[in-house]
This record gives C-alpha cells, structure tokens and sequence, in this order.
C-alpha cells in the first residue's frame, strides 16, 4: 500500500488547501470603532463632552469622553472574542497524522493532511480528516463531539460491507471515521476522502461564520428610549433658548439656560447605568459558577420561555456506569451508590466483565466493569498473576469479544472471558431457542429503561494451543448487564424550577429514543412521545413549527437539525436558550438567544460559541442564572424608572424659571452633579437589590415586553410630578419670603436632592410595602446615604465648592424642611403605589 507520492500530496495540498477551517475575513479595530462611534448611545455621551468642552468644564467633559472610550474598548474586546470560534475548530481539526507515502510511514501536521492521503489509525489517535477504512481491526470510535454521544460505534472496512449513501456521524457497523473522532479501540488504514471545510466537522464551523448574533432586545429598546429623550430635550431646550431671548433679551444667557434645561432632559445616565447592571450582573452570575461571555445575555435569561438541553454530558454525567444485572438463574441488582458490598452471586458477572475488557481500557464501557470491580469487589488478588495470552476482537458476524488469560507463568491452563451483544452471547454459550426467546425479552425490558445491555459469559481451556475463533471454546452463561449514563442528581429539581418558572424544557440528543425516554423519565420532563430525526427530515418548516409548539424529546437528532429545531422555536415567538457541550452543538448555541456550554466537559468551540458558560457543568446554575437574570432585569426596571422620575423634577425646576421669569436656580454645573455623581450613585442601590419574593413563580415576560411599559411610565411621572411640586412649592415660598437667592438656590437643591433619596426607598420593590424593603439588607444603601450626605455637606462647609455652586448658609430650620420634603415624599408615594402595584410587575 504505497500511499500517495510526496509530489501528488503537495500537489493537492497547494491546489485544495490546508486541512483547516479556512480563517474568516476579520473587521479591523478601526472599522470596529467607526462603528460603535455611529452608536447613539455613545454619540450622546461624545455629544455631552463637547457641550461641557464648550462650556471650558475639562474635568467633566474627560468624564464623559472616557464613558465613551471604554465603551469602545469593550466593543472591540467583545468582537474579537467571536473570531475564536473559528481558531478552536482550526486547533480542534489538526492534530498530528501518521499517513503513508511513497510506501513509507511518516508522521505530518495534521493541517497537510491531503484528500486521497492513507491513513494509519490506532488505540488513542485523533483522526486527522474524514476518511474511509480500507483496513479494519475491531476499531470504535468515539463521535461524541460530532454527535453528542458518548458510546463508541463500532466500525468496519469498507470491503466488508455497501457503502451507504450519505456519509454521516452516528450508527454502528459503518466504514466511516470523522474528522475530531477518537479512537477508543483496535487499529486500521482509511483513505482520506474530505479535509478542512469539506468535512463533517468543516462543515459545522462554515455554518458558525455565516451565523450573525441577534443585537439585544434591551440595547434596542434603550437606544429607541434615549432617541426619544435627546429629541424631546432638544426641542424643549430650542424653545427655552427663544422664549428667554425674546423675554429677557440676553441672548447669551437664553443658550446657557437653555444648555443647562438640555443637560437635565438628556438621559446620559441610561447608557451608563445599564453598562454598570450588565457588568455587575456578570460578576453575580460569575458567583454562582456562571461565566457570562455576552452581557447582554443576562436580561435575555429573564426571559427565556424555552430551554432545549443537549442529553449526554448535560442532563446526564457523561460516563457510562453499570445500573443493573441480571444472573443467568434470574437475580436482579439494581446498583446506586449507597450499596458498597457486592451481593456474591453477582461478582463472578463484574468480574469476568472486567478481565474481558481490554487491561486499560478506553472504552467508556469497559471503564464502567473496571471501575465497579475495584470498588466492590473485595478481593482480586488471584488475577493479579494473570496473563493476557490472547485477545478475540469483535466481527461483524459476532459482536462479542473475548480474552483469554492465562492463569500461571508455567501452566497451560486458560480463563477465557467474554461479553458483547446478548444475541452473540447467546450463540457464543449455545443456549437453546426457548432459552434465547425469554432472553430477548428480558433485553428489550432493560432496553425500554434506557440500558446498554451486554451479555457476560466465561469459559476454560486447557493445552498448549489456544483455537483461532473464540466460537470453538465452550462456554456458560454467567447473566445480563445494562449500562446507562447516569442521570445529574440535581437535574430533576432544576426542571421542577424550570417548570414553576413557566420555562418549558426541551430534550435533543442523538442517542435512541428509549434512552432518551428514560432519561426524560428521571428529569421528570413532561412528554407524550418522543420525535426522531426522521420524522423531521420529512417535515417542511411550517410543519416543523407546528412540530415544536408540543414536542419535549426528540431522539437519532443530526446537528443540523438541532440547529433547525431551535429556529423553529424562535419563529415561534419562543426565546430560546440552548445548552451543549460538544462541537456538533455550536451552531445551535449561536443561533439560540441564549447559548449555555458546559465549562468542564465542554469543548472550546462550545464554549466559544456560547453567551454563557458554567463552570461546574452543574446542570442546577442554568436556574440560578436563570434568577439572578430575573433579578438583574427587575432591578434594571427600578433603576430607569427612578431615573425617568428623578428627570421630571430636574426638568421642571430647570424650566421653571425660565417661563415665570424668576431667577435662574440651576446651571450646567449643577445638573452635571446631579446627573453625574447622584443619579448613578443612587442607581447602585437597585443594583444590589435582593430578589422579589415571587421572581420564579411568574411566567417569563413577554420577549416584546417594553423596558419602560406605560404603568411604569406613568408612575414615574407621578413621582417625578409630586417631588417637582413638593420642591417648586418650596422653591416660590423661599421667594415669597425674601430669602436672598444664594440661599434659595442652596434650599432648593438640598430638597430636591432629599426627594431624590425618598425616590430611592419608594422604588426598592414594586411588590412589597416599605417595611418589608426596609428589612430587606442592602449595604449600598448605607453607602449611599452617607455618600449623599458628605456631597451636600461638603457644597456647604467647603467654600470653594459652595462658591462653585452658588450656595449661600443654610440653617437648622432650613435644613429641617429639607429633611419633612424628603419624608413627605417617600410617605405620599408608598401609599400611591398600592395602585400601580400589579402594572409594575414585570
């Protein structure tokens, strides 16, 4: 078998490529800047920078303009993030090839590895690109990163059998091995027949580059929001700038009135506060070992109504374990991990498992006879002399295998011992027909429960020479044993979560449907059947959407159809999140809403792909994020609903002035401190909010669901109404009482900012009264209240910045009103949301 000439190789190599995923055409950070700079979030707060510079305020313009920047930086950072999907499958996709060529073994990069190139593939090896067997010596590969399986499926020479029709990952007894497959077990020669995006793996990472990311509802719904206020602001601040002109005739003072009515109409504190909720909400999340890699999935969580779960490696451990046996006689052991003593009857079936299985196995299966023989078997110091003296691989004709051991170094005495299909088994020991019959059934009865069932039997030879088939020993049946991937312990009470949280979850594996239905079974997912892979292959898109509204399992899924059930389901208004771990699972990570790897199993291009990651694989943290993310959004609510009410008697206090002709009571620098240092601070507070009592007993919000509904709208005016008049009403009584205006001005500001403070303990819960917010713990707060009153102490005490600030002396007396306009609010308020209380919800 010559192989390939060096020169065809290179030949080929030069004219088809590298045996890599081709490297996507990547923007420049400059392109990426020119872009986010077209933002209006950021052309707002680059805007309020250079209304400060005009203005000669330095200090606050850098401010601002460094908002700005980060905000660039933490674009580019994130787009860069994307382009690794792409490098993980390159990394994934080139390990190293033993190929023959000019008649000689050589080893090469898997990167120039060429189509029509030979290929030598033993125990532990990594194949290099798709290929056919030419040669085949009892090989299973391990597709679990293109299926999501984690049984190995047994492959044959391509001599052996027809080839089928479509070349494709998944089934046993196929001359097929895929590019990212391992070898598990025996050894062959294939013929390369696809490289780099040719392959089956190639293939999922052309779908992952042509796949855009959907923006977030929450940065669409805040961009139309701050849209609406800079319009609304400009025309106001327009209008002020004439009416002052024409009534007051200084027209250099109109445009500063007007710039400071402008600065208080202008929401630059949306874009800000929302980037401190996502930061801060990563950094929650991250505490319950939950890597958030796209801020914006964080209020998507709140409202995920669907969550589809990949089986093998999420639902369950990813490890095959022996649940059951059965001894020839009829006795049955059902396994779980409390049981440390094995019943005696039962350990000759473990341990000849185990010595028929390879000395260090790969298998998942074989693992599993290992494992349980050195944690139950008590003693296994006779096979410690053993030797394996032969090894009876698995045919095509008889799916069994058998090893032969020899039980001294001198002696010719043999243990030969064998598992495999039951129906192998059967014939192996020769049992009658009635005898295999009431085996069948019992097979089928562990089948239905989701069992890998295998056959164990025993037999002894003595002589100097060892047959060449294993068929010609005679030997006995020793019983059944049904294998399963366990179930996550913590799997059915995250669905239980799920559930009451109205979030519907949705099964997809590869495996067969009656292990897909008893592992539904066990997570306690609500399901009437189970949908395969070719009952959808029949499906158009319109019946496929139909399809989904109903169906919880589906079972023998490709990973293309994966990815076209979790389209159905956003077509149908469902926002989806998707778990997976395996590289056939990216695409449908990236085109759900809500992509979640697993962090420990999981592959690069799982995780890369993915907007979330956890870290502990624990299946439970998809609920905690799923709560912290409900939480966040909630919070999130509460904050710009302050906001908005803050604004309303910042506005008016602004126009006031201008429309009665009374004197100016703020200008640019004090809007500036209002917006830039006590909003913010106060909107820390809603950040570290605790939980409503009710967060997962309601249904998800509706994904169209406005940020700012009309309830909240309206109850924020309210606010924002009662405070300006509570402050104004102070504001024309200080005037009526000839107070000089330095001391009006500083009167006016301390109550408006006190009201502010009463804003802040009225919207701590939407649900709950003032007591109950009251006993909820909140260390910010606390920092707030004293932040708040250092600033206000400081404008007064220090008299630089009482100068700054205009502010004349107050004293006990009007320190006092300041303090009942703060109560006065937050009492009128508390009783008023007893009418809101069921708009507010979210």
């Amino acid at each position: 078998m010559p192989g390939l000439s060096e020169a065809e190789a290179q030949a080929r190599l030069a004219t088809e490529g590298f045996n890599e995923m081709p490297r996507p055409s990547r923007r420049t950070p400059l392109r990426i800047a020119i872009e986010v700079v077209r933002e209006p979030m950021l052309a707002l707060l680059l805007g309020g920078g250079s209304v400060y510079l005009l203005l000669g305020d330095l200090q606050e313009a850098l401010i601002l303009l460094a908002f700005a920047t980060l905000s660039v930086g933490i674009t580019i950072v994130q787009e860069a993030r994307t382009e690794r999907v792409l490098e993980a499958l390159r990394d994934l996709t080139s390990p190293r090839a033993l190929v023959i060529r000019d008649g000689e073994r050589k080893r090469i990069a898997g990167r120039e590895v060429v189509r029509g190139d030979t290929v030598v593939l033993g125990e532990g090896d990594r194949v290099p690109a798709d290929i056919v067997l030419i040669q085949s010596r009892d090989i299973q590969t391990d597709e679990s990163l293109l299926t999501g399986e984690s049984v190995p499926v047994r492959k044959i020479a391509a001599r052996d059998a027809d080839l089928p029709a479509q070349c494709r990952p998944g089934g046993d007894d196929l001359p097929f091995a895929f590019s990212g497959s391992l070898i598990v077990r025996g050894s062959g020669i294939g013929e390369v027949l696809a490289t780099g995006p040719l392959s089956q793996i190639g293939a999922i990472g052309q779908s992952l580059s042509t796949m855009e990311t959907e923006a977030p509802r929450l940065r669409r719904q805040t961009k139309r929001l701050v849209g609406i206020f800079a319009l609304v602001g400009g025309a106001v601040s327009v209008l002020a700038v004439v009416l002052y002109g024409l009534l007051r005739g200084g027209w250099l003072d109109a445009v500063l009135a007007g710039i400071a009515l402008g600065m208080s109409m202008l929401p630059e504190e949306f874009p800000m506060v929302l980037t401190i909720f996502m930061a801060m909400g990563a950094w929650r999340i991250s505490q319950a070992r939950v890597l958030t890699r796209r801020a914006a999935a964080i209020e998507t969580l709140g409202s995920a109504t669907v969550l589809c779960t990949d089986k093998t490696g999420t639902l369950t451990e990813n490890r095959m374990t022996i649940a059951e046996m059965r001894t020839a006689d009829g006795k049955l052991l059902r396994l779980n991990s409390s049981s440390k003593e094995m019943p005696a009857a039962f350990a000759e079936l473990v341990e000849i498992g185990a010595l028929a299985s390879a000395e260090i196995p790969f298998d998942p299966m074989e693992r599993a006879f290992h494992k349980l023989a050195q944690e139950r078997l008590a003693k296994r110091a006779e096979g410690a002399d053993w030797k394996l003296a032969r090894a009876y691989g698995l045919r095509p004709e008889l799916l069994a295998m058998s090893n032969a051991w020899r039980l001294s170094a001198e002696g010719n005495d043999y243990l030969i011992a064998a598992k495999g299909s039951p129906e192998a088994i059967a014939a192996l020991c020769r049992l009658p027909a009635d005898r295999v019959a009431s085996l069948k059934d019992v097979v089928d009865a562990m089948a239905t429960e989701g069992l890998r069932v295998l056959g164990v039997a025993r037999s002894s030879h003595a002589g100097d020479q060892l047959p060449d088939k294993q068929t010609e020993f005679e030997f006995e049946f020793l019983g059944l044993v049904g294998l399963a991937d366990p179930l996550r312990a913590e799997v059915p009470d995250a669905v239980s979560n799920c559930r009451s949280a109205g979030i519907r979850v949705i099964m997809i594996t590869g495996d067969y449907p009656a292990t897909a239905r008893a592992i539904a079974r066990g997570a306690g997912l609500d399901f009437n059947d189970v949908v395969t892979g070719e009952e959808l292959k029949a499906q158009d898109d319109a019946a496929l959407s139909a399809r989904v509204k109903t169906a919880t399992v589906f079972a023998r899924i490709m990973p293309e159809q994966k990815l076209a059930i979790v389209r159905a389901l956003k077509a149908n208004g469902e926002i989806v999140a998707m778990t997976g771990d395996g590289v056939n699972d990216a695409p449908s990570l990236k085109a759900a809403d809500i992509g979640i790897a697993m962090g420990g199993r999981g592959t690069d291009v799982a995780r890369e792909a993915s907007s979330i990651v956890l870290l502990d694989d624990d299946f439970g943290s998809i609920v905690k994020a799923i709560r912290l993310g409900r939480r966040i959004y909630d919070n999130l609510r509460k904050a710009m609903g302050f906001i908005l009410a803050v604004h309303v008697p910042i506005a008016g206090l602004a126009l006031l002035p201008l429309l009665f002709g009374l004197p100016i009571l703020f200008g640019p620098i004090h809007i500036a401190f209002l917006e830039m240092v006590i909003d913010p601070v106060c909107s820390l507070v809603f950040e570290a909010e605790t939980e409503e009592d009710d967060t997962m007993r309601r249904a998800p919000r509706h994904p169209e669901a406005a940020l700012f509904s009309r309830s909240l709208i309206a109850w924020s005016v309210v606010q924002g109404l009662l405070a300006f008049a509570l402050v104004a009403g102070i504001f024309l009584v200080a005037l009526r009482w000839g107070m000089p205006e330095n001391e009006i001005r500083a009167l006016t500001f301390f109550s408006l900012v006190l009201t502010i403070v009463g804003l802040i303990f009225v919207n701590r819960t939407f649900s709950e009264s003032l007591l109950v917010a009251l006993i909820r713990p909140n260390r910010s707060l606390a920092f707030v209240v004293v932040v708040v009153a250092a600033a206000l102490g400081g404008t007064l005490a220090w008299p630089l910045a009482s100068g700054l600030f205009q502010f004349g002396p107050l004293h006990l007396d009007d320190l006092a009103v300041t303090l009942a306009a703060g109560l006065a609010v937050l009492v009128c308020l508390e009783v008023l949301k007893h009418f809101w209380r069921d708009g507010l919800k979210a």
